[in-house]
């Protein structure tokens, strides 16, 4: 007997575009046209989901917004207990008294997040931050950080992995929750 379990599609590629469409608008409705705004997306994965913020808005807007990545891994809490792989920040603009929108795939225990708004302040000390993230993971937080902008809110369980897929590096989009 077979008793694999398989993973549960969270979102699919056409409700993923309609997710990515509905953060754009949000955003819109608080940052108008971006002139005071900067987006900027966490490395690894968060840049994938920055990018398509970018792209989207720009459509909608008519206009450039600018969007930068940002590596954290030399300003993770876990720098020494693992083998990590820097990667490469690119922030070509001031982030100095600007709003800025950190952009993450998943949002779990929050220590990510707080790693990257360390690493952000090398690059100036913004007016506001706000967090968007595509899938929220609720109640696993070990810092106390939330996220303004969801895509979607998941409960799950410790024992339990999202895989958000890109169609950019993976060839597909996807969201699922798999058991470990």
């Amino acid at each position: 007997m077979n008793t694999t379990v398989r993973p549960k599609t969270l979102l699919e590629k056409t409700k993923f575009d309609v997710t990515i469409k509905r953060l754009c608008h949000q955003l819109i409705e608080v940052h108008n046209d971006f002139s005071e705004t900067v987006l900027i997306g966490l490395q690894p994965r968060g840049i994938f989901l920055a990018r398509r913020i970018q792209n989207e808005l720009e459509k909608i807007i008519a206009k450039k917004i600018n969007t930068g990545e940002l590596d954290t891994t030399f300003y993770r809490d876990d720098f020494r207990k693992k083998e990590l792989i820097p990667n490469r920040t690119n922030i070509d603009f001031l982030i100095e008294d600007k709003n800025v929108v950190l952009i993450d795939d998943v949002l779990f225990t929050g220590r990510t997040i707080r790693s990257g708004l360390d690493a952000m302040l090398a690059f100036g000390r913004p007016k506001d931050v706000e967090l968007l993230v595509l899938v929220d993971r609720r109640f696993s937080r070990n810092v106390p950080i939330q996220a303004k902008y969801v895509g979607i809110t998941i409960d799950s369980i410790a024992s339990q992995n999202v895989r958000v897929e890109w169609k950019e590096s993976d060839g597909k989009d996807m969201v699922t929750l798999l058991d470990k």
